[in-house]
Order: structure tokens, then C-alpha cells, then sequence
């Protein structure tokens, strides 16, 4: 299980690759929400969402005979585009495995960084079949989207900075899918605020995090229906350990709510924001807090990421 010394580690490994991406506020937030926010934009990470940190972290520790054998991993498309701007960063072949008919901005933009794109089912289990495949054929490094204590060490890292640029906070809200940014958010928080609150935000119609969290017991993703992509996902063995033992509660956001955060962050924010990014505000403009005596709640929120296909909007407006 990682602890905050990785997270340490992770942050002086990757702060002259990683953005120091910005701290933004808004009165307006603030007002709605009854409460001070503190909004993490990894959305303004390098490509796109906090997924660079744990996967520069992840090659940054590859032996020397990983680094030339090259790695591999399997995902719909933020973390894709993370490895695969991460290996070209280190000199390190990276070959993805995505489903067909995913979102196609994030295909090519895996294509663009130099990795080579392995097409397949959309389903886990083909994704995972092809992985391994190619880690047996060609000897490549598995590096896993989220159940890798590599890539939950780095994504733990904008947490870190959060707390260092807000200062002490009440509570801190994550989106939570596959479970590496909410564990490492989870173990950075309780380190620097040991009081402070840990909520992870789940979509209602992708809900295995909140059922395994209440069942004590991993439950797979099954039949997951929401617009947030990047959340379809299930926990992983390792993102699950940490995430029972350090993390308060999960709530669960229907679809409006996330469209609603989305909005906000687009119209109020000016800062462009995908749905699996938004998730972590919808609960603070439903105004679903926890109970705080003695002045003003201090929220941090962990938005990422910022990969949207703008394409319909711009073909309407030609038309």
C-alpha cells in the first residue's frame, strides 16, 4: 500500500515534467456553495488530466531493461495520452491498446505523441487479453491505468500541491473510477490534513466503487451508463486497499448534476472541462456538505480532466 513518502518521491521525479497546474477560485462558487472552494485545474496538466503525473512517475522507475523492452497499457484515453506523452518525454517505446469506436480526439491524440494504437473490443476484458498479450509476445512493461502503485503515488501529487497552495483544508473531493487519483488524494490529505474529509464522487449509473466501499467486498463494474468516459471503469485490488482504509464516504452524482458542473465550469470558469472531470463539483453546487461547526468549510476539488471533442460544436457553428 503506498504511503506519503511515495508521494514525495513521485513529486521530486516529476516536477520538471509536470505542470504545477493552477489553484482557481470564484466568489460566485463560493456563494453557491456556502462554502470556500479551492479547485485543482488538472484539466491544464499536460495532456489533459492528472494521468501524466503517474505515468511519468511509473517510466521514471522502469529498470534499464524495461525502458528498452517498452511498456504497454490498455484505456479509453486520458491515461493512454498520458503514457504515451510520458514515453516520448523518456525515450521509451509505449504501444496502447483502446477500444474501437472510443472518443476519437483521444485516439489521435495518442498517435500524435509517437505511441503506436492497438484497437480492440470495448469491453475490460479484451482490453486486458490484449495487454497481456503483448507484454508475453513482445516483453513489454505493463503500465497499469490505475492499479499500479507507480501511477496512484504520481496521482497523488496534485493533492499535494492543492494543500500546499490553499493551506489547511476542511474537505477534498475526487472523481473516482478506476481509484488512482482518489487513493492518492485519499493518503496525501490525511498526511497534511489529518482532519480533513475525503469524499470520492462516482456517476449513479457507474456505481462499483460506491457498492464496494459499502460492502467492505470488490465489486466489479458491470453495465456502466454515463456520459463521464473516463469513469466506466472498476477499482482495482491495490486503488481499493487504500481507498477503504482512507477515504470517508463516496457519493454518487446522477448525469443533470454532471452536465450542471460542466456548464459551470464552461460559462463561470472559463476553463474547458470533460464530464469525467466535472463530477468532483456536482456535489458542492447541490450543496451536499457534511456538517461544519465554527465558520466557513474549506473545499478542496480535484478537477481533471480537459479532453472534450469539440467537433459537433464546431460543425454547427459552419452550419
Amino acid at each position: 500500500m503506498i504511503c506519503f513518502q511515495d508521494i514525495s518521491a513521485a513529486a521530486n521525479r516529476i516536477k520538471d515534467a509536470a505542470n504545477r497546474t493552477p489553484v482557481l477560485t470564484s466568489r460566485t462558487l463560493d456563494s453557491i456553495c456556502g462554502a470556500r472552494v479551492f479547485l485543482k485545474c488538472e484539466n491544464y496538466q499536460r495532456a489533459g488530466a492528472f494521468k501524466f503525473r503517474g505515468a511519468f512517475n511509473a517510466l521514471s522507475l522502469l529498470s534499464d531493461q524495461q525502458r528498452r523492452a517498452g511498456v504497454v497499457t490498455h484505456s479509453s484515453g486520458n491515461h493512454a495520452q498520458a503514457l504515451a506523452l510520458a514515453a516520448r518525454e523518456t525515450g521509451v517505446r509505449a504501444v496502447i491498446v483502446m477500444p474501437r469506436g472510443g472518443n476519437q480526439v483521444k485516439i489521435e491524440a495518442v498517435r500524435g505523441y509517437g505511441a503506436k494504437v492497438v484497437l480492440c473490443r470495448n469491453t475490460l476484458q479484451a482490453r486486458e487479453s490484449a495487454a497481456d498479450e503483448l507484454v508475453e509476445r513482445e516483453g513489454l512493461s505493463l503500465v497499469h491505468p490505475y492499479n499500479d502503485e507507480r501511477v496512484m503515488a504520481g496521482a497523488g501529487t496534485a493533492a499535494k500541491e492543492l494543500i500546499e497552495e490553499a493551506g489547511e483544508l476542511d474537505m477534498v473531493l475526487a472523481p473516482v473510477g478506476g481509484g488512482g487519483l482518489l487513493s492518492g488524494t485519499a493518503v496525501s490529505v490525511k498526511q497534511l490534513c489529518p482532519q480533513a474529509v475525503v469524499w470520492g464522487v462516482e456517476p449513479a449509473g457507474a456505481d462499483d466503487a460506491w457498492r464496494s466501499l459499502r460492502s467492505g467486498r470488490l465489486i466489479s463494474q458491470t453495465d456502466p451508463h454515463t456520459i463521464a468516459d473516463g469513469l466506466r471503469t472498476s477499482l482495482g485490488e491495490k486503488t481499493f486497499a487504500v481507498i477503504s482504509s482512507r477515504v470517508d464516504d463516496i457519493v454518487l452524482v446522477a448525469e443533470a448534476e454532471i452536465l450542471d458542473a460542466m456548464r459551470f465550469l464552461w460559462e463561470r470558469m472559463k476553463t474547458v472541462v470533460e464530464p469525467s472531470g466535472a463530477v468532483s463539483l456536482a456535489p458542492l453546487l447541490q450543496r451536499r456538505l457534511p456538517e461544519h461547526g465554527g465558520g466557513s468549510l474549506r473545499v478542496g476539488v480535484i478537477i481533471s480532466g480537459g479532453n472534450v471533442d469539440l467537433s459537433a460544436f464546431f460543425a454547427a457553428i459552419k452550419t
